[in-house]
């Protein structure tokens, strides 16, 4: 990617605010390429949730070691969290609760992704990664709560 397309995205997501102490001792254990990556993807999920209605601010943390983002304030979202595969060097992947019909429906909205069982959708490092689907995906985990309830009141 050119230079000045990378510095326009940066642009447009914005500045966030540093990750917590215990987040971003995490992001300093990952490869340097894997974790702009994952650092570009943290941005990505701030930003869409600053932008996407009825989210709220979101708490960030770890579960089970991996940086976590949960619609605290609001309860409108299920959580997402990020972090390497481990069983797959170069890969990477969103993390949402296998419980919820997420990646079903994130399966039909974007079959071209790729899935790793109802848990995740896997990124390889070395590849640009799909922004407008994933933001499209992050907005419905972060929303997933008040969608559901919407839906179970028509």
């Amino acid at each position: 990617m050119p230079a000045t397309a990378s510095r326009a995205r940066r642009r447009r997501l914005g500045a966030q605010p540093a990750a917590p102490a215990t987040v971003a001792a995490i992001f300093a254990t990952y490869p340097t390429r894997l974790r702009a990556r994952l650092e570009a993807l943290r941005r990505l999920i701030l930003d869409t949730a600053s932008t996407t209605t009825g989210v709220g601010a979101l708490e960030e943390t770890l579960k089970w070691g991996q940086p976590s983002y949960l619609t605290a304030e609001t309860g409108s979202g299920s959580t997402i969290r990020i972090d390497r595969v481990k069983s797959e060097p170069g890969r990477y992947a969103l993390y949402v609760h296998c419980q919820t019909d997420l990646i079903a429906t994130f399966r039909e909205l974007y079959p071209e992704l790729t899935y790793g069982g109802n848990r995740c959708i896997l990124l390889d490092e070395s590849t640009a990664p799909p922004e407008e689907a994933l933001r499209h995906c992050i907005a419905l985990a972060l929303t997933y709560h008040r969608s559901k309830h919407r839906v179970g009141t028509r």
